[in-house]
């Protein structure tokens, strides 16, 4: 594979980061939406197993630290400016990974997105609830926690890095 000048990887750069973008556009444009539809604690039917609520996460994944007193709500959002940072270097090194670099984009859109909250209301909207029967055992009714798009992209990001890695490790052999 031949070096790439810095022209080549920064120019590789930018259809990443609007992919980032969009991602963010996305995720605020349907939690404000949600917003201005739903009052907190608001669920609203939709098949037997999805409805559309309004919950506020302050905390992280699973609502973990959420009552951890307020200090989570900037520890998460340096968390986030240094991880996009990161991301945004390993996007510019590595731009011509299509893969790697559509996960990294995912991953970085859903992030700021989480974070845009996080400045503007100090938690983070959620209003996708998803609930079965087999979930009852792990879950509180068979709901699983309740999540946005920021939360879809950094999933489906972590799914394709994962993959990526695999078929890396596949080509190695």
């Amino acid at each position: 594979m031949a070096a790439r000048g810095k022209a080549g990887t920064s120019a590789s750069l930018w259809p990443w980061l609007g992919l980032a973008a969009i991602v963010i556009l996305l995720d605020q444009i349907t939690k404000v939406v949600t917003i201005r539809v739903f009052e907190l604690g608001d669920s609203r039917y939709v098949t037997s197993f999805f409805n559309l609520v309004r919950v506020h996460n302050e905390g992280a994944a699973f609502s973990f630290l959420a009552q951890a007193g307020g200090w989570q709500r900037w520890f998460f959002v340096g968390l986030g400016v240094v991880a996009v940072g990161f991301m945004t270097y390993m996007l510019k090194q590595h731009g011509g990974q299509r893969m790697f670099s559509l996960a990294l984009a995912l991953i970085m859109g859903g992030a700021v997105g989480n974070v845009v909250d996080r400045l503007i209301h100090g938690y983070v909207v959620d209003f996708l609830d998803f609930h079965w029967r087999f979930l009852e055992p792990v879950f509180h009714g068979g709901h699983f926690p309740a999540f946005n798009i920021a939360d879809c992209a950094i999933s489906v990001g972590a799914v394709l890095l994962i993959l990526d890695e695999i078929r890396r490790v596949r080509r190695g052999s």
